[in-house]
């Protein structure tokens, strides 16, 4: 598959909405799941994410790290990983690419970032190292891209490409939802905008924030529903 057609795979995969992300996510009314690995080419429906809305305040209630969360799958978060070093306590406690490592949801972007889906890529340190705003794809928004994207961006000679998609996801500095709204220039090097109230943001247009202000020892991460797409790249 070539450059443009990665591009267009990720593009297309980058407009699915919330409520294709929670019937794909294993809802209480959606039995078609099937069990995650951390291969980004698998399916990722069944380790997924929070299909129940609710308010900051009622997940806020369960945990001091839950304060400034917002966005309609924080309470749907909390009920899947209620403890452990995944939970919304207990991420707090690592740094961001460690955090996201213990997080089931996220099983599929770990992999990419560390040098597990395409060993020319390893971003761990440099997520480690400073203060991010991180844009987290859950599991079933890479389960939505193309096998065939995929399987190319895990070749050592598009590594440029993986990388650049990565780091779209990475805005330098930490920022709460209430005040996120706005544009902001990437680790990648292009803007982002994002839009709408605190409890529901959208990241240009169409990806939606399901979970955000999740906080890490040294990151704020907004959990979303699809794979961000580089201006350059579309």
């Amino acid at each position: 598959m070539s450059t443009p057609s990665i591009r267009r795979s990720l593009a297309m995969a980058s407009v699915a909405s919330l409520a294709v992300f929670t019937a794909a996510c294993g809802g209480s009314e959606s039995t078609d799941t099937a069990s995650s690995g951390s291969s980004p080419s698998e399916s990722a429906n069944g380790s997924s994410t929070p299909t129940e809305s609710s308010s900051p305040d009622s997940t806020s209630s369960m945990d001091p790290a839950a304060e400034n969360l917002a966005g309609p799958g924080c309470q749907g978060y909390a009920e899947k990983v209620p403890d452990g070093a995944g939970s919304i306590g207990g991420m707090a406690q690592d740094p961001v690419a460690v955090a996201a490592s213990n997080n089931p949801l996220l099983k599929t972007l770990t992999a990419t970032v560390s040098g597990e889906f395409n060993k020319k890529v390893n971003l761990v340190d440099t997520l480690n190292g400073g203060e991010f705003t991180v844009f987290a794809p859950v599991d079933a928004a890479f389960a939505k891209l193309p096998k065939s994207a995929l399987n190319t961006l895990s070749k050592p000679k598009n590594a440029d490409t993986l990388q650049s998609v990565l780091t779209y996801h990475v805005v330098p500095g930490r920022m709460t939802p209430q005040e996120l709204s706005g544009s902001y220039k990437t680790a990648e090097g292009e803007k982002l905008k994002v839009s709408g109230p605190a409890d529901s943001l959208t990241v240009n247009g169409d990806t939606s924030v399901i979970c955000g202000g999740v906080q890490t020892a040294n990151a704020t991460v907004y959990l979303i529903d699809a794979v961000l797409t580089p201006p350059s790249a579309r």
